[in-house]
């Protein structure tokens, strides 16, 4: 199944290059290996990789990205090397390319290589009441940047299973007719707000509704 992220890339215009890692989203793993000698992550500093990733960002077309990614076999990084998409915003990547339930994580990486780390919560509810039977999980959740001690991220699976009990009342409330669907959509936000208060950042991103 893996444990998949999305890793934005800052370029020299502030737009981004979006990568795809399938286990870089485990215990956040890639908040301390992606810097700028491992920029695909790994352990190993390399150069052939450094200069490769200095190409990519600056590429603007297909042809540019094929030739600064050799032929030849690379080694087995963490990162995909090849991106997903070039030149994209952050607002782009998080509302049409993000998704909330099969991405479990997203790093923002600019060009001193600072790495934040978000943390994807889905809003779709269809797995949590019998009255929703579908919703998007491309731009239709929320992100919440995680507090790290030591190295460590702190409160990280107390945060996530906080999500997942919040969406269950919700689901419930549905069923009960408490809330419409866009009512229980509103009480999510409210209490992910209220529970982040001024601690982390949130991003939310639902049809219809943006807030940060």
């Amino acid at each position: 199944m893996g444990h998949r992220a999305l890793i934005a890339y800052e370029r020299p215009d502030s737009t981004y290059n979006l990568h795809y890692t399938h286990w870089g989203a485990l215990h956040l793993r890639l908040k301390h290996a992606l810097t700028e000698q491992t920029p695909f992550g790994g352990e190993t500093p390399n150069d052939q990789l450094r200069s490769m990733q200095t190409r990519l960002l600056a590429a603007t077309n297909d042809t540019e990205i094929d030739d600064a990614i050799p032929d030849c076999s690379m080694p087995n990084e963490q990162v995909d090397v090849e991106p997903w998409a070039i030149g994209c915003t952050l607002e782009e990547i998080i509302t049409e390319h993000l998704d909330y339930l099969h991405h479990e994580a997203f790093y923002v990486v600019d060009r001193d290589f600072e790495v934040t780390v978000y943390r994807t919560h889905w809003f779709g509810l269809q797995y949590d009441c019998r009255a929703v039977d579908h919703g998007p999980t491309v731009g239709n959740g929320a992100l919440r940047t995680v507090r790290w001690y030591d190295g460590t991220p702190v409160g990280d699976g107390f945060a996530q299973g906080e999500f997942r009990a919040l969406k269950d009342v919700a689901g419930d409330l549905i069923d009960r007719d408490v809330f419409t669907h866009a009512e229980a959509l509103e009480y999510l936000t409210q209490k992910l707000a209220a529970w982040v208060g001024d601690q982390h950042e949130l991003i939310i991103r639902t049809p219809g509704l943006v807030t940060e």
